[in-house]
């Protein structure tokens, strides 16, 4: 049985497999009996949609349309809006399920199909191989009649309302000026309006979507555009969302990029301030600075980490009862409000905090010392179990000893390539290079 879900929902190049005609049709169908089959609903199955720029988008939303409604569901579709939008606004409409159409802040070649659940988040490994199960099951079929067009309905004003009261007016800076980056993406239906609306000053790039300029030198991964604009324009911040809307990485007045984790040390201290921050703990994924969790802890702030993607981050939060947590990406989660990643949500949680703080954001940003990192791969022939080769653990084990909490030594093989990963943080550059080096060279003598 293939696997289709990956971290992030299914992902491929547009008409190509899995994201062709008939496995999308399969794929919509197959949602629907897997929600009858999980006990979601006795009755009709209704989906809620969105989607970004890309030109595929429209498209596919009529594929998968098309295999929902031949199994009885429904789908309607609120055309371009961030992924947020709909994790927000499936489970207070009544939808039995939500999907985005979106591939992030991939080029516009590429596409993919996120599904929330009825709560909106994210749908759960179980409920994913469940889906894929059925997929291949060769005792059912979809018809092969011709898609039609989806009408659009619009939910904006909806889920603005509900960003809004983030940023409670005694926060507010009328006039403030302040420039945002949308990525030719989802944000580009909501984010001007939203900020103008609150009285700031707005600068926009990256909002005028063509169908293939998605994230094209723009968004949150090409923040250089946006640098040049905060700084020439003298704009007091920057933030740049990705194609989608989930994620968001700022600019301070200088020109300095501000990523997720300064972020979270930030709007941590703040809500801990504010007695917000449940369990006085946020949840990192193992890619976060070693300089986050130093700071977090004389904050005294807890840090858990978990695996890389924000479904891991939800699903750690969820299980702790946490209100914070987030990626170094910018995927940053405030379980107050929604449970998954919203680029605007993080916008307007900065805001607040430089308001509550009465400090700039460059200025909370250098709380954070970030740690020099370094990483090295290694081609190997099998992926054996480290442990069980005492020399390539003793060298481990003797790197880890010389970090001593002031740094962090990962070790893992690729999920998708014949590749070892060396991640090494530590207060040193050159010192950490040569430390890696030595666990390279003792595996080099072993497995390569």
């Amino acid at each position: 049985m293939a696997q289709l879900f990956g971290t992030d929902g299914v992902r491929g190049k547009a008409g190509e497999f899995p994201l062709d005609v008939g496995t999308i049709r399969r794929l919509g169908a197959a949602l629907v009996r897997a929600l009858h089959h999980d006990g979601g609903s006795a009755g009709t199955i209704k989906f809620l949609a969105g989607r970004d720029t890309r030109e595929s988008g429209a498209w596919i939303g009529q594929e998968l349309a098309f295999g929902i409604q031949s199994q009885g569901g429904t789908y309607t579709s609120a055309g371009v809006v961030p992924t947020p939008a709909i994790a927000y606004l499936t489970p207070r409409l009544g939808y039995s399920a939500g999907v985005v159409i979106s591939a992030s802040h991939n080029p516009f070649e590429d596409n993919g199909i996120k599904v929330f659940s009825g709560e909106g988040e994210k749908f759960t490994e179980t409920l994913e191989r469940q889906v894929e199960s059925i997929i291949a099951d060769s005792s059912w079929s979809v018809p092969g009649d011709a898609a039609k067009p989806v009408a659009e309905i619009d939910l904006r004003s909806d889920y603005l309302d509900h960003l809004r009261d983030i940023l409670p007016t005694t926060h507010r800076t009328p006039g403030m000026r302040i420039a945002i980056d949308c990525a030719n993406g989802a944000t580009t239906t909501v984010a001007p309006r939203l900020f103008r609306e609150m009285g700031f000053e707005v600068s926009c790039i990256g909002v005028t979507p063509d169908g293939r300029n998605i994230n094209l030198a723009c968004g949150s991964t090409a923040p250089d555009a946006l640098v040049r604009l905060v700084v020439e324009g003298q704009h007091a911040m920057g933030v740049a969302f990705d194609g989608d809307g989930d994620r968001a990485i700022f600019v301070d007045h200088s020109g300095r990029v501000v990523d997720g984790d300064a972020v979270m040390l930030m709007c941590a201290k703040q809500m801990k301030r504010e007695s917000r921050l449940k369990g006085n703990a946020i949840v990192a994924t193992v890619m976060s600075n070693i300089g986050l969790e130093l700071a977090l802890r004389d904050a005294d702030i807890g840090m858990i980490r978990c695996a890389v993607g924000d479904k891991y981050v939800m699903e750690e939060m969820l299980r702790r009862d946490l209100s914070l947590g987030g990626e170094q990406s910018g995927h940053i989660i405030f379980s107050d409000y929604l449970f998954t990643g919203d680029g605007l949500a993080t916008c307007l949680n900065v805001l607040r905090t430089m308001s509550a703080s009465g400090r700039a954001l460059g200025d909370l940003a250098s709380d954070l010392t970030t740690y020099p990192q370094v990483l090295m791969n290694l081609r190997v022939r099998q992926k054996v179990d480290l442990k069980t080769i005492p020399e390539i653990a003793a060298a481990i084990s003797a790197v880890d000893e010389r970090l001593a909490g002031n740094g962090r030594l990962l070790v893992r093989y690729s999920g998708t390539e014949p590749l070892l990963r060396v991640m090494l943080e530590g207060q040193d550059q050159i010192e950490i290079r040569q430390w890696g080096q030595e666990i390279i060279d003792v595996v080099k003598r072993h497995l390569a």
